[in-house]
């Protein structure tokens, strides 16, 4: 369904003022050798009080929320559809900011112009009719474990509002900056659908150091709360000195674990910082979440990656990308129903050419060196999760989401490099078109859904929203995306005001 919300912003590029010297300019190693083949064989809580007169009004009293009826019609439908329980399901969305670049990614163009189809070429993949970029060798092997979708668009050209309007299904207010105003999609996930286990967290984020603020990728939960903000784990997990702060305990804190009213003052340093307008009740959920992970062996096991086979370590890649991913697929085993991997920096030496993140920008990078660099890291990581959910028998339970905020124009500029002081080539933020890739959850694998016209800059048939993909994400999860929740002031908002399921996805 095309995307309906109203437009604020016109789909122009708007150039980027960062300079690559911030994070752009962190050192970083090269990628380690790519392993692949056959290692995975396959297998045949509430937000702000809600005065009860509001509830009542906006139908919002039942089981969380979610009126019995309704629970039990999607549970009956599910099941008439062949889909897993709703509340066994769970949701790895790879969140790439800056935006990829689609024309060196899943939507090349061998035959456009020069300044357009830039300096790589398409090669087969294992599914007849889809290609994607020469630097992606893993996709090609097990295209038909996933299906891209290459006619997603909106129009909101800001890194912020491009994030706001992705995250959340619903247009920013302000077209720049990272505060939601309405909450991410998580943050309904979190709402609706809490982990399936005790102590395991049900909604986590993993991201790098420095970058664990919930506003810096429009992580927030808005009207929601504090307490369906993520869980965030930063830092990089293929470090021996990675650890999670509140699941290592030192022995005076065990001591005190069976004392729960002695432990509050060690909470402290666990919570996030809450807004002045958050109730109390959302900080008391947030401590006894992190209560219930302190004391929780289940959780401990599920962040050791200690416990996996450096053979697996090894094919997902000894990186922050790789060892991410690896995690994630490590929590939705354990019972977290939404975990977000932000990838950015792969790790290790980053050339003086190259960017922090997918922000391709002149200025910012070479993008085609950067591509070099940044994307065998991308390939390992992406296709070892995929294959590794499907070895396991977790392709029908868990639906992976890989995207970022928009695409990159389809016209390549030459600017000087703010690093390198040369002119190089790079793209502008874009969000005429971007290519999503989907695995897992039970949808229709090796396909390709929409596409984009000769130069890749708008959806060529098959307009989909962000919204669309929402949508699909919510029905795998059981979640009725018509379901109101009051904002602030008491208004119910629907959860997703626009969108459907994708429907080439689901057979």
């Amino acid at each position: 369904m095309a995307d309906t919300a109203p437009r604020s912003v016109s789909a122009a590029p708007v150039p980027d003022t960062a300079s690559a010297g911030s994070p752009s300019a962190i050192p970083c190693s090269g990628p380690p050798p790519l392993r692949s083949g056959g290692l995975f064989p396959r297998r045949d809580g509430v937000g702000p009080a809600v005065p009860r007169r509001v509830a009542i009004a906006t139908g919002l009293l039942g089981l969380g929320g979610i009126g019995l009826a309704d629970l039990l019609r999607h549970r009956q439908a599910r099941a008439d559809a062949g889909q897993p329980a709703a509340d066994d399901t769970a949701v790895i969305f790879v969140w790439l900011p800056g935006g990829p670049p689609h024309l060196e990614t899943y939507d090349m163009k061998p035959d456009a112009p020069a300044e357009v189809r830039g300096a790589f070429r398409p090669i087969r993949t294992n599914v007849s009719g889809i290609d994607v970029c020469e630097l992606l060798p893993l996709h090609a092997r097990c295209a038909d474990r996933y299906s891209l979708i290459r006619s997603v668009t909106h129009d909101f050209a800001d890194h912020g509002g491009g994030h706001k309007r992705f995250l959340t299904g619903r247009a920013p207010k302000e077209p720049t900056g990272f505060v939601n105003d309405f909450p991410m999609a998580g943050s309904f996930v979190s709402r609706f659908r809490p982990a399936a286990v005790a102590g395991i967290p049900g909604y986590t984020a993993l991201v790098d150091s420095g970058r664990q603020h919930v506003d810096t990728f429009s992580f927030g939960a808005a009207y929601l709360g504090t307490s369906h903000t993520p869980f965030i784990v930063d830092g990089d997990p293929s470090t021996p000195q990675f650890q999670i702060p509140s699941l290592n305990l030192d022995t005076a804190m065990e001591r005190r674990l069976a004392d729960r009213s002695g432990l509050s003052s060690s909470l402290d340093r666990l919570r996030r910082e809450v807004d002045a307008g958050t109730s109390m009740r959302a900080k008391d959920d947030f401590d006894a979440r992190a209560l219930d992970m302190l004391t929780s062996p289940a959780a401990r096991e599920a962040f050791d990656l200690s416990r996996e086979s450096d053979l697996v370590r090894d094919r997902y890649g000894r990186h922050r990308f790789g060892q991410r991913a690896l995690l994630a697929r490590r929590l939705v085993e354990a019972g977290s129903t939404f975990v977000t991997v932000v990838m950015e920096h792969p790790g290790g030496e980053m050339p003086l050419n190259c960017c922090y993140n997918w922000d391709s920008h002149a200025v910012n990078c070479h993008i085609f060196d950067d591509a070099k660099w940044r994307m065998p890291f991308y390939d390992q990581a992406v296709t070892a999760l995929v294959e590794d959910l499907a070895a396991r028998g977790l392709d029908r339970r868990v639906l992976l989401v890989v995207t970022g905020e928009f695409g990159r124009t389809p016209r390549l500029e030459n600017q000087i490099g703010t690093q390198t002081k040369v002119h190089q080539p790079g793209r502008d933020h874009w969000p005429g078109a971007q290519s999503i890739l989907v695995s897992g959850g039970g949808l229709r694998m090796g396909q390709v859904v929409g596409s984009t016209d000769a130069r890749g800059g708008y959806p060529k048939d098959r307009p989909l929203s962000p919204n669309d993909v929402w949508a699909t994400v919510y029905r795998h999860l059981g979640i009725d995306q018509e379901l109101a929740v009051p904002d602030l002031g008491g208004r119910p908002m629907p959860i997703l005001p626009s969108g459907q399921p994708i429907r080439e996805l689901l057979g």
